[in-house]
């Protein structure tokens, strides 16, 4: 059943639904909008639903709310942690404005060409702006979690944005099945393709990134690897499938997502540590990553942090930043979701993020700025 946490116009329509059925799904996320008129809308759906009767019933339905958002391996939802669902959160209309633009066929991605269509976007919106009372931006921004993309994708995005307009999302899954994702974006779900939609608002807007390990003492140095795919063939001029697993001192284990979740390898650059997270092994020994990776790249295996401790300071961090939360449109990695499961904290993250007004879904990686991340927790937070 469809849960709307906040109607008191304006602050944000953040809605869910459970139901199997699109017709019915999407009648109950109507109905939680009620009459409040909405600039547009993010919306994160399970790979459950059938996408073009998705789409269809969304327009049918829905007809005057522009929608942007994706496929998902798992939903942020009105409970916390959600799976087969639908999220939609609404922008009402008078405090905020969304402009959109959408790549397709990634793999021919213009650097050069999309930059002039992404500083031509900013400054139609800039002109419609004038004299309007809206002086915060950002950038929302989600991909196709299987283009391998997203780091070329990223970085020309935020250069065209500038220093004064942050780009902030996630990248699309489908549970972990890892064949099809898509991004949804004028009445359809578009596979190979990523929208960027800027938002703009009166209410304070604030982007945030954090994850939730420390490196350890094991390393990792990557000696053979194919930067296209991903795919790492040697660590430490050894079998890469076969080291990791010894490094991570569980030789006989099976390397699953869960196993790649509790073992996240950790690379140190500009005196920051970044996830990089590995996606699957292959019958061949090597290791596919959700992220770029080249011979030479220094790795440490990752440890956890407390968790709950490492949130609590977050939310507080925030609320100073915007003050009252309105909501938090949050990205979350899956393997971020698999392994507070496997540690028994999903519960205590779920309600968490019900205290904060969470709502997203997990993601197959998060851009952050002009940054491809792995195993984050990143997101939006709307302030009132």
């Amino acid at each position: 059943m469809a849960v709307q946490v906040d109607l008191d116009d304006p602050r944000l329509v953040a809605c869910t639904s459970r139901v199997t059925d699109p017709a019915q799904a999407v009648a109950e996320l109507a109905a939680a909008i009620g009459s409040v008129r909405l600039a547009g809308a993010l919306l994160f759906c399970s790979n459950s639903y059938p996408r073009a009767e998705l789409a269809r019933e969304l327009a049918l339905q829905l007809p005057e709310i522009p929608l942007f958002g994706c496929t998902s391996a798992g939903e942020l939802a009105d409970r916390g942690y959600d799976t087969n669902s639908i999220v939609l959160i609404g922008f009402p209309q008078d405090v905020f404005s969304m402009a959109s633009l959408r790549f397709d066929d990634l793999d021919h991605f213009e650097a050069q060409a999309a930059q002039g269509a992404i500083r031509h976007l900013v400054a139609q919106e800039r002109r419609r702006q004038v004299g309007n009372d809206k002086p915060h931006q950002v950038a929302l921004f989600f991909v196709d979690g299987l283009s391998h993309r997203e780091e070329l994708l990223t970085m020309t995005a935020q250069h065209a944005l500038g220093g004064d307009i942050q780009l902030i999302g996630g990248s699309g899954g489908d549970g972990l099945s890892f064949r099809n994702t898509a991004v949804l974006h004028d009445g359809a779900f578009h596979a190979d393709a990523a929208v960027i939609v800027l938002l703009t608002s009166a209410r304070p807007l604030h982007v945030f990134c954090t994850n939730f390990y420390r490196p350890g003492p094991s390393k990792m140095v990557i000696t053979e690897a194919d930067p296209e795919t991903r795919t790492v063939y040697e660590i430490n001029a050894a079998p890469a499938a076969a080291e990791y697993k010894r490094l991570s001192g569980n030789p006989s284990s099976v390397l699953d997502a869960h196993f790649f979740a509790a073992h996240p390898p950790i690379v140190r650059t500009g005196g920051q540590v970044h996830v990089r997270s590995i996606q699957s092994a292959n019958p061949d020994g090597s290791l596919t990553f959700y992220c770029a990776i080249d011979v030479g790249v220094v790795l440490s295996l990752g440890e956890p942090v407390d968790r709950v401790s490492a949130m609590e300071q977050l939310f507080a961090d925030i609320e100073r930043e915007v003050g009252t939360i309105d909501h938090v449109i949050g990205f979350d990695c899956v393997l971020n979701r698999l392994d507070a499961e496997d540690r028994q904290e999903a519960h205590a993250v779920s309600q968490m993020y019900v205290a904060h007004r969470v709502f997203g879904f997990n993601t197959y990686g998060e851009q952050f700025r002009a940054a491809h991340m792995n195993q984050t927790f990143t997101g939006l937070a709307v302030g009132r």
